[in-house]
Parts: structure tokens; C-alpha cells; sequence
């Protein structure tokens, strides 16, 4: 086995050894060595949408006549590569690194700088003709480049793979219902028996619950849109050539197909990334959402014996090691699991976003992390939770049959023989185990064609019907 071989690299501090065949440089190798951290990298959209970034600031660069063509070539053709996947294995620096992201921007500028230099008959670790910091990065700053990246990417990310995602489950939740609409059973409230409620108004319910949270999902994008590029080091825009901002902007709106716009105020879009808190804000929000559509589902299919048991969920594994025949709702388990994962990522991106100190906040790379990894949770979640768990769910017939059992279907009554005398016959109901009709056939002082008219559970889900608005 052949021994590892190093190439030295010199920055301001000193020399460093960096390996041979490394496409990054003495600042990404301080960076390895200085967090060795998690092993956890900066996400790989988060590194598409920062070199992107890249290559349309040395296309503006050029068009200003501050890049001469040869080394425009040699760089985009350099970021067009990664953006399509390759060096993927270079940009290894953990995300809890230096706060402003710099090591990770330096990260990327080392590589773009090494392989453009490649393209033009140097080799990897080259800074000339292509420099890292002269020409990859410059009129920027990592402390608006960074913030600017990470908010593209999450805005790419919504409305590339959760915005589809979270559709593909509400479509699932509209056609779910529409398929139980006929289904008529007990309400709950308080995780008591309530009037009567149609399965697929339930169903109904949790569509809209998804409808919202695209919604909010809007107001985040118009937040995430407004892009911090064009502050450089403290929102003052310092070594920019005026205009530069704009025009790299209208192109990465170009390339991706959204409209992006230049922040008016450069001092709260590096000082703050409230943008980025906002938009967490509404991830924990649809992950509530599927928190509660999850718990209702595994409620609901619990049993089949001893449980609520007015669902069937789809049987996708054995449900026990030793209980043969047991079939868990391990589906909506694992959404429940994703949503406390993602609502423990807003404590820390709401955390992160108060560390705006002064100028700058210098909690950048883990908000990248944990947004961009919220984001595809969460993507991934609604379509698993849609294709493999509602799309497949049965209703049973104990939903319909313990309807006639429910005590408040006596609610209805009331209107007409007054509140006391109904909860009378609720309890008298309870007390002998027989139906709210039984006893009211006998205490109502109403014939049975008016109390088998009141007590019509299809009138009591409908507005307007039997019963009046209560």
C-alpha cells in the first residue's frame, strides 16, 4: 500500500501539508483540522446553489471587464461540473465550523480555483492563473455569499421537492375523503364522544390542514427570495463594483426559474437572518400538521380488537417480533418522528437566528444544515406518508355501528326539549347501556317519527341540518 503524499500550501498563518490529490487548499485543510467535529458536511444543495452563485458572479465579473474570457471559461466550466455532481467528496468541512460559513466558502473557492486551473493545463492545488480569492471570489464576501446560498437553496428546495411533496399528500387526504364521505360515526372531543361526524369530513380536515401550510410556505419563499449578495463584508458593499449584485441576481433567477430580488437593506440581511427563522417557523408548522394527521391515523386503526379500529391502515411489515400477525401503523410512526425531528430544528435555527451580533450572525452553517435538512425530511415524508399509508387506507364497519351507541347523539334534542331533560335521557342512557333513541322513545314526550327525525346522524353533519348551528 503506497503511502499518502502531500503537496505544501502557504496561507497568512503558514505552510500546511494538504494532500496531493486534494482539489481543496491550505484553508479547507485548516478547516478539517480545526472541526473535527460531527462528520457532518454542509448539505450538497447548499454547495450547488453557493457555486452557482459562483459562476454567475465571473460571468458578471467578465461582462464588467474584471475577469479576462480564459478564466471565466475555465471557471464556469468548473462549476457547471459540480453543480452536476462531481467532487462531491471535496467540500468535507463539518458544519459546526467558523459561523460566518467562511471555510466553507473558502472551501469552495479552493476547488473551483484547483479544477479551473486544471482545465487550463495547470494541475489541483494550482493558484494561478485561477486564484481562490482573487478571481472565484471576487466582489464577494462569505458574509453575504453565504447567507445568500443558503437561502436559495432552501427557496430551490420548497419549491422543487416540498412544495410537490406536500401537494402529492393533500391530492391523497381530498381522495381519501371523497372516498369515506358516505361513512357516518362518532365524533371526538376531548377524546370523548361528540355528535356525529362524516370519516370523510375528518379527512377533509386534514387535506385543509396541508392546503395552509403551502400557504405559508408562500410567505417564507417571498422571505427566503430577498438575497443578502451585495453587502460584502458589513452590508456596506465594500470592493463591489456597483450594479454587480443586481445582474448576479437577475441570473441565478434566470437559471433557476424564480424571482429573486437584491435585499434594499444589506444591514439587516447579514446582521439577522430572520428570513431563515421565518421560514423555519412555517416547516415547524407543517410538521405539526403532520403530527396531528399522523397521531389521528394511528388512533384511529388501533385495535383491530381492543382499540378505536374504524380504519385499516396498509400492512407494509410484520408489526412484531414475537406477536405473529400484529400490524403496526409504522408509516405514520415514522412521520411523527420527522415532525419532532424538524420542530427540534427550529429550537436550534431560532437559537442561531439571535446570534446576529452587531454585523454579522455567526451561526450560518448549521441553519443551512438543519433548514435545508428540514426541508427534505419533510418532502420526503409527505410523499412516503401519502403514497404508502393514505392512499391504502380502509374504513371498517365500527365506525358506523357504535354510531347508535353514542350518547351525544342526543344533542339534537335539546333545541326542542330543552338541555336538562336531554342530559336526563344521556344519563339514563349510560346508566341502563341503552341507545340515546331507546330512552328517548320513553322520556322525550315526543312520538317516535319526531325523535327518529331528530336523531338522523347523516342531518347532524351537515351545516344547517338537524340541530341547527349549536
Amino acid at each position: 500500500m503506497s503511502e499518502k503524499s502531500y503537496r505544501i500550501e502557504k496561507d497568512s498563518i503558514g505552510e500546511l501539508e494538504v494532500p496531493t490529490e486534494a482539489y481543496y487548499g491550505v484553508q479547507t485543510m485548516r478547516a478539517i483540522q480545526n472541526f473535527p467535529i460531527s462528520g457532518w458536511p454542509m448539505p450538497p444543495a447548499f454547495i450547488r446553489s453557493h457555486v452557482m452563485l459562483k459562476r454567475a458572479a465571473a460571468e458578471v465579473n467578465f461582462e464588467m471587464g474584471l475577469l479576462d474570457e480564459p478564466r471565466l471559461k475555465a471557471i464556469s466550466q468548473a462549476a457547471q461540473e459540480v453543480e452536476g455532481g462531481a467532487f462531491a467528496d471535496q467540500f468535507p468541512v463539518d458544519i459546526f465550523q467558523t459561523g460566518s460559513g467562511t471555510s466553507t466558502n473558502m472551501n469552495v473557492n479552493e476547488v473551483l480555483a484547483s479544477r479551473a486551473n486544471e482545465l487550463m493545463g495547470g494541475k489541483s492545488g494550482d493558484k494561478s492563473p485561477v486564484h481562490p480569492n482573487d478571481h472565484i471570489n471576487m466582489s464577494q464576501s462569505s458574509n453575504d455569499t453565504i447567507p445568500t446560498s443558503l437561502y436559495l437553496a432552501a427557496l430551490i428546495a420548497i419549491e422543487h421537492d416540498l412544495r410537490p411533496a406536500l401537494q402529492t399528500l393533500e391530492d391523497a387526504l381530498r381522495a381519501k375523503s371523497a372516498e369515506l364521505w358516505s361513512v357516518i360515526k362518532t365524533g371526538r372531543t376531548h377524546l370523548q364522544d361528540a355528535t356525529p361526524i362524516r370519516l370523510g369530513q375528518e379527512f377533509l380536515g386534514y387535506a385543509g390542514q396541508i392546503e395552509r401550510a403551502q400557504h405559508r410556505l408562500n410567505d417564507a419563499c417571498r422571505e427566503l427570495s430577498e438575497l443578502a449578495l451585495g453587502g460584502t463584508a458589513v452590508g456596506t458593499g465594500v470592493n463591489m463594483p456597483s450594479g454587480f449584485a443586481e445582474k448576479v441576481i437577475a441570473k441565478l433567477s434566470g437559471w433557476v426559474g424564480l424571482e429573486l430580488r437584491e435585499s434594499d437593506n444589506h444591514f439587516q440581511s447579514q446582521s439577522a437572518i430572520d428570513g431563515a427563522v421565518h421560514a423555519s417557523g412555517a416547516l415547524k408548522t407543517i410538521a405539526v400538521s403532520i403530527m396531528k394527521i399522523a397521531n389521528d391515523i394511528r388512533w384511529l386503526t388501533s385495535g383491530p380488537r381492543a382499540g378505536i379500529g374504524e380504519i385499516v391502515v396498509p400492512a407494509v411489515q410484520p408489526g412484531s417480533s414475537i406477536m405473529p400477525g400484529k400490524v403496526n401503523p409504522v408509516i405514520a410512526e415514522s412521520a411523527t418522528m420527522v415532525a419532532a425531528q424538524i420542530i427540534g430544528y427550529d429550537t436550534t435555527i431560532t437559537l442561531a437566528g439571535q446570534s446576529g451580533n452587531f454585523e454579522l450572525n455567526v451561526m450560518l452553517p448549521v441553519v443551512a444544515y438543519d433548514l435545508l435538512h428540514g426541508i427534505e425530511l419533510l418532502a420526503h415524508t409527505a410523499t412516503n406518508l401519502a403514497q404508502q399509508c393514505v392512499s391504502g387506507i380502509v374504513a371498517t364497519e365500527v365506525g358506523p355501528q357504535m354510531l347508535e351507541q353514542g350518547l351525544l347523539l342526543a344533542t339534537p334534542l335539546a333545541p326542542v326539549i330543552g338541555y336538562d331533560k336531554t342530559a336526563g335521557i344521556v344519563k339514563a342512557a349510560l346508566k341502563s347501556n341503552r341507545t340515546i333513541r331507546e330512552v328517548s322513545y320513553e322520556m322525550s314526550g315526543l312520538s317516535r317519527d319526531e325523535v327518529d327525525k331528530l336523531l338522523d346522524p347523516a342531518a347532524m353533519t351537515e351545516p344547517g341540518g338537524i340541530g341547527g348551528a349549536g
